[in-house]
C-alpha cells in the first residue's frame, strides 16, 4: 500500500516535475516570444517613428508645394493679365507703327512735292535755306505790304478828291443843265389859242412844263414886236390862263388868238 503510495507520490512528484518542466519551457517560449514581440516591435515603433517622420516631412514638402501651387497659380494668372496688356500693347504699338508709317508715307509724298515747289522757286532753294527764304519773302511781303497800305491811302484820298470833283461837276453839270434850260424856256415862245375879250384872260398852250409860274410875266408879241403884258393866273404842266394887263396895251389893240407870248425876266436858276 505503501509502495503504491510512493509509486503515486513519485507519479505525482514526476508528472509535477514534468508539468513543472513544460510549464517552464512553455514560459521561456513564451518570453521569448514576449522578447522578441518587445524587439519587433521597437523596430516597428522605430520604423513606425521614421515613417512618421517621413509623413511630416512630405507633408511638410507637400504643404510648401501646395504654397508653391497657389502662389504659381497666381503668378500665372498675373503673368495671363500681363501676357493680354502686352499683347494689347502690342496690337496698340502695330496700329501705331502702321499710322506712323502712313505718315512717313504721306511726309515723304509732302517731302516731294515740296521739292517739286523748291524747283519752281528757283536755283539755290533748299529745305534747310528754305526758313530764311520765308523770312525774306515774309519781310518783302511786309514792306509790300507798307506800300500797299501807301498805296491804298493815297487811292483812298484820290478817290475822295475825285468824288469831291465828281459832285462838283455834278453840280456844274446840273447847273449847266438847268442854265441851258432855263435859257431854252427863256427863247421859247407859245401861242394864245383863244381870247375872252369880256373876262380879260387868254388861254396858252403852254404851261408849267415850260417855265411859267403866278410869279412870271408874260410878254405878248406880234409880229417880232411887244403889245402889251399879262399875268399868269392858272398853271397846268401844258396850259396856262392868264390875265390882259390892259394899261399895257396900246389904244386900239387886242389880244388874238395865234399871239405870241413869251417870259419878261429870263429865268436866271
Amino acid at each position: 500500500m505503501k509502495a503504491s503510495f510512493y509509486v503515486l507520490a513519485i507519479l505525482i512528484i514526476a508528472g509535477a516535475g514534468y508539468f513543472t518542466y513544460e510549464h517552464s519551457r512553455k514560459f521561456e517560449e513564451l518570453q521569448k516570444i514576449r522578447l522578441e514581440t518587445i524587439e519587433t516591435n521597437k523596430g516597428e515603433d522605430a520604423n513606425a517613428q521614421a515613417t512618421v517622420a517621413v509623413l511630416k516631412k512630405e507633408l511638410a514638402i507637400l504643404a510648401s508645394a501646395e504654397q508653391k501651387k497657389v502662389e504659381l497659380t497666381q503668378s500665372v494668372s498675373t503673368l495671363k493679365a500681363a501676357g493680354a496688356t502686352l499683347e494689347r500693347e502690342v496690337a496698340e504699338l502695330d496700329n501705331t507703327i502702321k499710322g506712323q508709317d502712313d505718315e512717313f508715307a504721306e511726309l515723304e509724298k509732302t517731302m516731294k512735292e515740296v521739292q517739286e515747289i523748291l524747283k519752281g522757286l528757283g536755283d539755290g532753294i533748299t529745305i534747310e535755306n528754305l526758313p530764311e527764304k520765308i523770312q525774306a519773302v515774309t519781310d518783302d511781303k511786309k514792306q509790300k505790304d507798307l506800300k500797299m497800305e501807301e498805296l491804298n491811302t493815297l487811292v483812298g484820298t484820290a478817290e475822295k478828291r475825285l468824288a469831291t470833283n465828281r459832285a462838283d461837276l455834278d453840280r456844274q453839270v446840273k447847273h449847266d443843265l438847268q442854265r441851258n434850260t432855263n435859257i431854252h424856256h427863256n427863247s421859247q415862245e407859245a401861242v394864245i389859242s383863244s381870247v375872252n375879250q369880256d373876262w380879260g384872260f387868254v388861254v396858252i398852250g403852254a404851261g408849267s412844263n415850260t417855265g411859267f409860274t403866278p410869279q412870271t410875266t408874260l410878254l405878248i408879241k406880234r409880229d417880232g414886236r411887244v403889245i402889251g403884258r399879262m399875268q399868269p393866273s392858272s398853271i397846268e404842266p401844258g396850259q396856262t390862263i392868264g390875265e390882259i394887263d390892259f394899261k399895257t396895251l396900246a389904244p386900239g389893240v387886242r389880244i388874238q388868238p395865234g399871239d405870241r407870248v413869251i417870259l419878261e425876266k429870263p429865268i436866271t436858276r
